[in-house]
Order: structure tokens, then C-alpha cells, then sequence
């Protein structure tokens, strides 16, 4: 080959080799779908997570990351408040994603939202369950009624004014006792975004999650 013409190729070798390592820029959105059920009544900080991408990441019309890679973390908090106003909450970190052909990459991303109804995830990307549900509603709407009709039978007027306290006192002890819980299931499509750009030429060191994958 002449020398005129291992010009161009170095060029089309060096652009090519430039795009294969281009950034993912921050703030790219990465769609997953989770693979691990988070619960917080049977999870704990530490807790391993895995989770698949289910729509490629495009960049300037190159897939830098298809589908069929996968994104590993691990859980970072769990909570199950008892008071009514509390949500019961699940924090998780992704760390790394891992292409089709097992290199695996450091990940800074947050979670932003899911596709759970009646949930919400908070600015530090924890996940929140709802406080109550429409059975706790009933339950102290019961407690009331049934605490009133006792209070009538025994005492009239006044009776049902101290029963109906006295229902609701026990409904709303009996809630306030009761742990809120907020889960995950595996299938759960997770938005995650990232806080700095994803680069391709710094492999991460492949994790060894105590306890294994659940």
C-alpha cells in the first residue's frame, strides 16, 4: 500500500477507535428493567441488585450501550417506619454496567423514577412507598363507627362521643404499631440517570457481593 493512501486509514482508524470510546454524556437516562425483587421487609443495606437494560443508549446515531447489558448495585438503606406519616423507603446504588461480552464498567447514576404507581422516588434517588393504604383507611373509619356504636348502646349521646374516641385511640394504636413496607418486584422498570459521563476506558473491578445475588 502506498503511503499516501495509510494516510486516510490512520484517520479512519483513529476516528473509529474515538467513537468506539466516547462518553455516554451525563444526565443520559438508562432504562431498566430490574432482575432482583428489593423488599425492605426482607432486605438490608449491602444487598446485592441486578437489572437489564431493555432500551439501547444512543449517542450521536452509535449504540454505545445495547440491549442485553446489565447494571449491578447494591441496596444502601431500608427503612419501615411506624408513624402514619412515614413512607417506608429502599435506597439503591447502581455501581457498574456490565456489555453483552462481560466488560463491566464503573456506573454514577441515580434512581429517578419507576413505573410503581402510588410511589415516588426522592432527590437522593431513594425509593418510596405509599404511607397507608385504602385498608388502614377502613380500618380506622371502622374502629370509630364500631367504638361509637358501643359508646350509644352503653351511655347515649355522651357515650357515643367517648366510644367513637375511644375507637379511634385503638385504630390509630394499632396502625401506628403496624409496619409500612414498600417492595420492588423483580420485572419493576427502573429509570436511572447519570450524575457524571459513562467512559469505556476504565473497566470496573468485577464486584464479589457478600451473600450472593438474590
Amino acid at each position: 500500500m502506498k503511503k499516501w493512501m495509510l494516510l486516510p486509514c490512520t484517520l479512519l482508524a483513529t476516528m473509529l477507535a474515538a467513537q468506539t470510546n466516547a462518553p455516554v454524556p451525563a444526565g443520559t437516562a438508562l432504562i431498566v428493567r430490574l432482575n432482583t425483587t428489593l423488599a425492605t421487609f426482607s432486605n438490608k443495606a449491602g444487598d446485592p441488585f441486578r437489572a437489564s437494560i431493555t432500551q439501547p443508549v444512543v449517542v450521536n446515531g452509535q449504540t454505545l450501550i445495547p440491549v442485553g447489558a446489565s447494571v449491578e448495585g447494591r441496596v444502601t438503606k431500608v427503612s419501615e417506619p411506624r408513624r402514619i406519616s412515614g413512607k417506608p423507603t429502599i435506597g439503591i446504588m447502581p455501581e457498574a454496567v456490565i456489555m453483552p461480552n462481560g466488560e463491566r464498567y464503573y456506573l454514577d447514576a441515580t434512581l429517578t423514577d419507576t413505573n410503581i404507581k402510588g410511589s415516588d422516588v426522592s432527590s437522593e434517588g431513594q425509593f418510596k412507598g405509599s404511607a397507608h393504604d385504602r385498608r388502614d383507611t377502613i380500618e380506622q373509619g371502622g374502629g370509630t363507627a364500631g367504638g361509637m356504636l358501643i359508646g350509644g348502646l352503653a351511655g347515649g349521646p355522651a357515650g357515643v362521643l367517648v366510644g367513637g374516641l375511644i375507637g379511634a385511640g385503638a385504630s390509630t394504636g394499632h396502625w401506628l404499631a403496624k409496619h409500612r413496607s414498600a417492595t420492588l418486584p423483580a420485572g419493576t422498570e427502573l429509570t436511572l440517570e447519570l450524575n457524571r459521563a459513562l467512559t469505556f476506558n476504565a473497566p470496573a473491578a468485577t464486584a464479589t457481593p457478600s451473600g450472593g445475588s438474590k
